[in-house]
């Protein structure tokens, strides 16, 4: 193995070229990035960045000294994977072995692409273009009750604006968690001084001034209701960025997404996979698994270095994990929850620290924690193990986590 291209430039793509380094990988390694900045972590973006504390979020790594070659600046256009080839903008890029990084890209709403004054939040242009709204206190309208929806509408409010968040669904992060679970987090977005609006759809975007600062704008809802707005932020989800690989003969899933192996390895021979871009089989949970989170991205690339350089195979089947800030509180997830029995509550949701556990049968493979790190820490922990765990100590929030778990 000479040469090792690594298309996508983000935490995934960045992890796994170092990831390489890092298990003695001595060929060349090139990272295409299609962005033209060095490459960055996301998550500061819907904060730091976002509230102009932070100018950005380069990952400190010296890519120099690791005998990295950036290409930035440089789009993805196809895959040849019987020529061992990477088609890009600017030029063929032949490989020994190429991994898919090249994450998810926000969905638009219908009919907004080129109103001014309609934003996404997925990249740092995106984060800079939203500053100025932040900054001057403009009125906000966020249309998507989701984890992003939330957490820009949480940084919109602490920077001063005026914030509306519509949501198509009865409750915010309908898509994510069960009613149950997501009712009690409608009431964070009043205590906050935001304004919810479930079950409500959106007609029609209307444009606000250039730049989003120019006021003017609105949002119009299915009801009739019109709902002034200097900027709209779009966060209603994301799909892999994988487009750019019709016709290469890459297996695909339902979702767009390269649907690889337990190693992190596509349909196609020494072509690999991780972060946002892929799904893979977990042998943990029965059932193939799409992760859209950071800590997949960290994750996996250790698992696609290993298999590149095939000194002992390496199987991917984590316990996914995420955490999200909002409105004042830290919000933890680890498992996977779909294919649960039951679930128990530990504390009061009406309070300002509770967690929700998922069994099935009587393992745990799944939490919710708000203001409560110890116990995702320690209920990860359990589900990593797969030991049978007692309920009565899972529902009494005094008692440590790990004291549930039996035999």
């Amino acid at each position: 193995m000479r040469r090792v291209v690594v298309a996508g430039a983000g935490m995934a793509g960045v992890r796994t070229a170092v990831a390489l380094r890092e298990q003695g990988f001595t060929g060349d390694i090139t990272l295409i990035g299609a962005e033209p900045h060095q490459p960055y972590d996301r998550p500061p973006l819907s904060k730091a960045v976002l509230l102009g504390k932070s100018d950005g979020s380069a990952f400190d790594v010296d890519f120099d000294s690791l005998g990295i070659e950036l290409r930035l600046g440089c789009d993805a256009l196809g895959v040849r994977p019987a020529e061992h080839v990477l088609d890009t903008g600017a030029g063929p890029v032949p490989y020994d072995a190429l991994v898919l990084a090249t994450g998810a890209e926000p969905l638009r709403l219908p009919g907004t692409a080129g109103v001014p004054g309609t934003h996404l939040l997925r990249t740092l242009d995106d984060a800079e273009r939203l500053r100025p709204v932040l900054a001057r206190r403009h009125t906000v309208v966020v249309v998507g009750a989701g984890w992003i929806g939330a957490e820009f509408a949480t940084a919109a409010r602490e920077a001063g604006c005026a914030v509306t968040v519509v949501e198509a669904a009865d409750r915010p992060l309908a898509g994510a968690l069960p009613a149950e679970v997501a009712a009690p987090m409608a009431a964070w977005y009043a205590d906050s001084g935001a304004d919810l609006r479930t079950g409500a759809r959106v007609t029609r975007v209307e444009p606000g001034g250039p730049g989003g600062g120019g006021g003017g704008g609105g949002v119009v809802l299915d009801d009739g209701t019109r709902l002034p707005a200097d900027a709209v932020v779009v966060g209603i989800g994301a799909r892999p960025a994988t487009g750019w690989l019709a016709g290469s003969g890459i297996e695909l899933g339902a979702e767009g997404e390269v649907l690889a192996d337990a190693g992190l390895r596509s349909s196609a021979e020494d072509v690999y996979a991780v972060g946002d871009c892929v799904s893979f089989p977990s042998a943990r949970y029965g059932t193939r698994l799409l992760v859209h989170h950071w800590d997949n991205a960290l994750q996996g690339p250790r698992t696609v270095a290993a298999n590149i350089l095939d000194e002992t195979p390496a199987v991917y089947d984590p316990v996914p994990y995420f955490w999200s800030e909002q409105f004042g509180r830290f919000v933890q997830y680890a498992g996977h929850h779909a294919d649960a029995d039951r679930l128990v509550w530990r504390g009061e949701p009406d309070g300002p620290a509770w967690s929700v556990c998922w069994l099935r049968g009587d393992r745990l493979v799944a939490l919710l924690a708000v203001g409560r790190p110890r116990d995702l820490a320690q209920g990860r922990r359990l589900i990593e193990s797969g030991r049978p765990v007692d309920d009565g100590v899972l529902t009494d929030p005094s008692r440590p986590l790990k004291d549930a778990a039996l035999g």
